[in-house]
């Protein structure tokens, strides 16, 4: 999913406008008025403005009660942050052994069922999968040799698909010797922690080139299905039968105009109860103008089929993004949208964008009142959750080659 400048309605467990370039020059604090969320990057997180800092697992892996930090970074050692409980993180380094690798994707869940958390990476160009077993203090144990496979991995999500109360894995491939075709590993019930490999059996034999990967009951019927970012079309829908045997459904989707797609959300954003469909899309991997970048929003109806309703609920953009949020940014109840930006073609750092929900699933762009103006760089995947316990979702933002940063909610009662 690394950029090569040449070159949810249902949470899984652990888991968590447009601006020219020179109209988003960052003001000073004095200059700017207060915003919704708080950026805090400078005095709560590690400096690090060139990290390749691409996606982040939010949860508590020190056992202290607060949300620490796992990071995939591309192209160096995947790196942990340890909070302090007032949402200032300090890297513990070394907790993800000592090599770099070409991570994509990180999360974060209890698959050996010890009551600690475990992390799982994926990663692309080196083909290097990690597991890493926590002990519950901040400390891991590497016991990547229970995943069954190599990959050029590029999506990664983890829930239980088959009903067992363990957390399952699956890999969404981009290409290489498998062809695209994504993974399924399902955590062994007699050995938790180990796994094994049912994608032959359990999925359709079907290449994607999958850049994002949803897990989420999309059909009501109480099991984990799938919604598949792919950077070539079409984007797929798969319906689980409750035993984690996936089949194809990607006819139910609304597919109005080629897609390169990044991420895929799943939440509701009318609140008629069902899942819709957020996809956040390039014009290329940073590279020249292909495609409409425009985000999509998929609204799901009472037969099931998910329709395009972009044009009347989203604003317009002409950026490119490669990730994004949902979160309730406003503190009415209903699911607002974080999107990153990246002017593409140039490759070029951008503002975050904020799209608050009016209610009934149409948004507008809410960025001046709700996104400081320092948050211009190459965002990439982000994660949501209450650092420092005021009761309110702050944002940690990743990022390629550009910093991370971290955003704090204000509580509603502020």
């Amino acid at each position: 999913m690394g950029a090569r400048a040449n070159s949810c309605f249902r949470p899984l467990l652990g888991t968590a406008v447009l601006l020219v370039a020179g109209a988003c020059q960052a003001q000073s604090p004095t200059d700017s008025p207060p915003t919704v969320l708080r950026d805090v990057t400078a005095t709560h997180l590690p400096q690090a403005p060139d990290l390749h800092a691409l996606d982040i697992a939010l949860a508590d892996f020190d056992g202290d009660g607060d949300l620490d930090a796992a990071l995939a970074v591309e192209g160096d050692v995947n790196r942990l942050y340890l909070n302090d409980g007032h949402g200032r993180f300090a890297w513990r380094k070394g907790a993800f052994g000592q090599r770099p690798h070409d991570t994509e994707h990180v999360r974060a869940a209890d698959f050996d069922r010890d009551g600690h958390v475990d992390v799982v990476f994926v990663a692309e160009d080196d083909r290097t999968h990690q597991l890493f077993l926590g002990r519950g203090d901040g400390r891991f144990v590497d016991a990547s040799d229970r995943l069954p496979a190599t990959s050029e991995g590029n999506a990664l999500a983890v829930g239980d698909v088959n009903g067992d109360g363990l957390s399952d894995i699956v890999i969404g491939n981009s290409g290489g010797k498998e062809g695209g075709r994504n993974f399924l590993w399902l955590n062994d019930p007699d050995r938790p922690g180990w796994f094994e490999d049912r994608t032959a059996t359990h999925f359709p034999a079907v290449g994607n080139r999958a850049q994002g990967v949803a897990l989420v009951d999309l059909d009501g019927d109480g099991d984990l299905d799938m919604a598949v970012a792919t950077e070539t079309p079409p984007t797929r829908l798969l319906v689980n039968d409750g035993t984690g045997r996936f089949a194809e459904a990607s006819d139910r989707l609304d597919q109005v105009t080629p897609l390169e797609t990044r991420e895929v959300h799943a939440f509701d954003a009318n609140g008629d109860g069902q899942p819709d469909l957020l996809l956040l899309n390039l014009t290329s991997n940073a590279g020249e103008w292909e495609k409409d970048p425009q985000a999509r929003l998929l609204m799901q109806n009472e037969s099931g089929r998910f329709v395009d309703e972009t044009a009347t609920r989203l604003p317009s953009n002409r950026f490119s993004s490669w990730g994004g949020a949902v979160m309730d940014f406003t503190g009415d109840g209903h699911s607002d949208l974080i999107v990153g930006a990246i002017e593409v073609p140039g490759f070029e750092p951008l503002q975050v964008r904020a799209y608050a929900n009016d209610g009934q699933g149409r948004f507008h762009d809410a960025t001046v009142a709700t996104i400081p103006s320092t948050t211009i760089g190459r965002s990439w995947s982000m994660a949501v959750g209450d650092v420092n316990g005021d009761g309110a979702d702050d944002l940690f933002i990743g990022g390629w080659g550009t910093q991370a940063r971290l955003l704090l909610g204000r509580p509603v009662s502020e």
